[in-house]
């Protein structure tokens, strides 16, 4: 585990492999690609991860732009707190996940033990 006491600004970036998807849709909007590994703030950490899980949160995220009011079996308001928090005409965040598996890299300096 290393303590991220360092800025990455004014370096290069370390890479990372993701899979991520720029437009929503069925699977085949998901592809491999190299991304900039992020570098943990002060109060986070960075996991490497060995395995994850496809759930159906991420169907509905990945599949956002078809799913209506109706299917989404939830009030109107949450559905549309849903679409502004996904994106509006394309995915927010490009990589999906919130079940995983893996090792800590990183730490930021704020982070202790007993977290």
């Amino acid at each position: 585990m290393v303590k991220n006491k360092m800025s990455n600004k004014g370096k290069d970036k370390q890479k990372m492999k993701a899979i991520i998807f720029t437009e929503f849709g069925p699977p085949e909007v998901l592809k491999l690609a190299e991304v900039d590994k992020p570098v943990p703030k002060k109060n986070e950490v960075l996991i490497r991860i060995y395995a994850t899980t496809v759930g159906y949160g991420e169907l509905v995220a990945r599949n956002f732009r078809n799913v209506s009011p109706g299917k989404f079996a939830m009030p109107l308001l949450f559905w549309l707190i849903g679409k502004i928090a996904f994106g509006l005409r394309k995915p927010r965040n490009k990589i999906l996940g919130s079940q995983f598996s893996g090792k800590i890299e990183a730490v930021g300096e704020d982070v202790t033990p007993e977290l």
